[in-house]
């Protein structure tokens, strides 16, 4: 059966911003098909395709609003199967030493594990009903028409015994592979540039054990303990509540620093904290398991908008356009930013991928600048710091002081940095006062 845009679309990728993909592509296509090389199934644990999905990770606000808007009741079924939740700006967050006075926001924070939140989306996903999964086959190409000017499918083979390589037709191919993503190879082979890149090198570490407490009042009732790293207090670390009456810690370490994963070594780590909330929640608490560690060198911006030209009927989007630092939790809602970009595309007729990008470019530079302006406040990583920058981190370090005191301040950091309200919203006359307010009355940390 043909859809609005065609028979089938087929998507590259079975991870969040594939899943998002497949979503909004259901609307305009017959059929779509999500490849995938992992076995994932009804899968809750984390994969061999996504290293980082032991460790903690953050769904925005506005990606949860996301979810909510292309999964009606997302959250509330999330509620009922017993995930924990509660508002962004009363979970207990501290910058540069300080914690940040508690405000509600509004914004819901629904702390399940990536594979946890990955497998409820698939779920829904799945239930649509045309769309399916190919799983367990690897992408070994894309297919073009003769002239190399349009994709018309890609090439896999199955990872069982004496599958052979196969061709699967498609009227649109979306790469949602991630960051090892092969489309400026690809682009390279068919003729076409590769997309410039933009790295900002960070040799970020996490270290991850799961707890379970025994005595859950030492949380006070929040759900999550979250001192963040900073050029001035450069380990850190994420406690959040989750499913099954457990706690995840990740540890995090910059610039090559990285925490043990032992238990011994993990919980000594934890004395190194700013702040001693995470060693005094854990110190006596029950392992789970074993600890890990997941690395990431450097966040990637592939520059696909400034090529003068594309192939048709191809895309790519989430982590294979942009990787941010994970520490900033702004990959997934981006990726559900990126959907509805490609929803509101598809709406309007055949998508320009070369349009795509400018748009998608549009929703990508607000996190980037946040996550990648927050990143060269570290002497060591290297790019371009212009006075506006130096500017701007002055005053955001202004800002963190003065939310200690004042939870208004706080409210609407979490409101910006949540990606629900525009950066704007930090610089009005009535906010700059408050900052200026705060920073005067904020009492000097011990030293």
């Amino acid at each position: 059966m043909a859809g609005a845009r065609g028979d089938r679309a087929v998507v590259l990728g079975g991870s969040m911003a594939g899943l998002l993909a497949a979503r909004v592509l259901a609307d305009s296509y017959g059929e779509v098909l999500v490849v995938e090389r992992d076995d994932i199934g009804g899968s809750t644990t984390a994969r061999k395709g996504v290293p980082q999905g032991r460790h903690v990770h953050g769904l925005l606000a506005r990606g949860q609003q996301i979810l909510d808007e292309l999964f009606p009741d997302f959250t509330d079924e999330a509620v009922a199967a017993g995930i924990p939740t509660g508002d962004l700006g009363e979970l207990r967050w501290f910058f540069g030493g300080r914690r940040l006075s508690p405000r509600a926001t509004g914004l819901v924070c629904v702390s399940a594990t990536r594979p946890l939140l990955e497998s409820r989306v698939r779920a829904r996903v799945a239930a649509l009903g045309n769309i399916t999964f190919l799983e367990r086959h690897d992408i070994t190409g894309l297919v073009t028409d003769e002239a190399g000017a349009n994709v018309t499918g890609v090439r896999v083979q199955g990872h069982d015994a004496g599958s052979t390589e196969r061709t699967l037709t498609a009227d649109l191919v979306v790469d949602a592979t991630g960051r090892a993503s092969r489309t400026p190879v690809w682009l390279e082979e068919l003729g076409y540039g590769r997309p410039e890149e933009e790295r900002i090198r960070i040799d970020l570490s996490y270290t991850t054990r799961l707890f379970r407490l025994r005595d859950e009042s030492v949380l006070d009732g929040d759900l999550s303990i979250n001192p963040v790293t900073s050029p001035t207090h450069r380990r850190g670390a994420f406690l959040s509540r989750i499913e099954d009456g457990l706690v995840v810690v990740s540890l995090t370490g910059v610039l090559g620093d990285s925490a043990p994963a032992d238990l011994d070594g993990f919980l000594q780590w934890t004395r190194t904290l700013p702040v001693t909330d995470i060693h005094d929640a854990i110190h006596d608490a029950e392992p789970v398991g074993d600890g890990t560690v997941f690395r990431y060198p450097a966040s990637v911006r592939r520059r696909f908008e400034r090529l003068s030209r594309f192939p048709g009927h191809y895309l790519v989007l989430g982590d294979a356009a942009c990787s941010f630092n994970p520490v900033y939790g702004q990959g997934m809602t981006v990726s559900a930013l990126e959907a509805l970009v490609l929803r509101d595309h598809l709406s309007r007729g055949e998508v320009d991928p070369l349009a795509f990008f400018r748009d998608i470019d549009n929703v990508i530079e607000v996190p980037w600048q946040f996550s990648a302006g927050a990143d060269l406040g570290y002497p060591e990583v290297e790019g371009v710091r212009t006075p506006e920058w130096e500017q701007s981190g002055m005053y955001m370090a202004k800002l963190h002081t003065a939310a200690a005191v004042d939870g208004e301040v706080t409210a609407t950091f979490m409101r910006v940095a949540g990606l629900v309200d525009p950066p704007t919203a930090l610089m009005t006359p009535q906010m700059q006062e408050r900052v200026a307010r705060g920073f005067e009355q904020a009492q000097p940390l011990p030293a």
